[in-house]
């Protein structure tokens, strides 16, 4: 990732320190609050938040950027119930191949193939723009898992 470019170095690094931070936020969540979830309609629990981010940013680094296809079950991430372990093992794999994805991406390319059913966007105008939006959903997300963590917290103590 040297011969990147500055800006880009950064927007690795960026994208690299929000998923860490969604890691050690579900790390640092005790096991029995893990699959616990707000008490609304469609909140989503720790895991499955986690889940979601490694099956987005696989699907934007690799199916979109590459060319090369990720199966996905974009339903399943919503729904699962997983031990704490061996969600942060998914985890630690996907973070391995989005490196290893954004190794092999050149950021100021068009993307390989553009999603399909979803209405083309601006920021689809290139693999760092798709990078952006990955960007984007890890912070959404974050803030989610950290809310989560919240409510879990003032539930269990």
């Amino acid at each position: 990732m040297n011969s990147l470019a500055p800006n880009e170095q950064i927007l690795v690094r960026l994208l690299l320190e929000k998923f860490d931070q969604i890691f050690e936020t579900v790390q640092d969540i005790p096991e029995d609050s893990v699959n616990g979830c707000l008490p609304m309609h469609g909140s989503n629990s720790p895991v499955q938040i986690l889940l979601h981010c490694c099956g987005m940013m696989r699907r934007w680094s690799s199916t979109v950027n590459l060319g090369v296809e990720i199966p996905r079950d974009r339903d399943a991430e919503f729904s699962t119930t997983m031990d704490k372990s061996d969600a942060l093992k998914v985890a630690s794999e996907a973070r391995t191949a989005f490196v290893a994805d954004l190794a092999r991406t050149q950021l100021q390319q068009a993307p390989a193939v553009l999603p399909t059913g979803r209405k083309v966007e601006y920021w689809m105008a290139t693999c760092e723009g798709v990078l952006l939006h990955v960007y984007e959903e890890f912070c959404q997300h974050l803030g989610h898992l950290e809310i989560t963590r919240d409510y879990l917290k003032l539930t269990t103590d």
